[in-house]
């Protein structure tokens, strides 16, 4: 695993539904209900126990804050921008 470089970042993001704030990768998911956040984040789960590589997670109601870097390498890493397309497929 290695941080990407400054220069390709903007490249690899322009495919995903991320947006980079700073050092992480940032995706904001609207559910219909409670209920329905919760069933995401174990979709999300189930990836990023496969990948074994976790996102941070905030919910709030039906609302999920999904947070990717490698804190272990200070940035953003080929694994983050793996894990966020894994994860876009689930929003189609």
């Amino acid at each position: 695993m290695q941080r990407v470089d400054e220069a390709d970042l903007a490249a690899l993001l322009a495919p995903l539904a991320w947006e980079r704030q700073g050092s992480e990768l940032v995706k904001v998911v609207r559910r219909q209900d409670f209920a329905g956040a919760l069933a995401y984040v174990n979709d999300v789960a189930r990836l990023a126990e496969r990948a074994g590589h976790h996102p941070d997670v905030d919910i709030r109601w039906n609302t999920v804050t999904l947070r990717l870097s490698t804190h272990s390498l200070g940035g953003i890493t080929d694994a983050d921008l793996e894990l966020a397309g894994q994860i876009d497929a689930l929003t189609g």
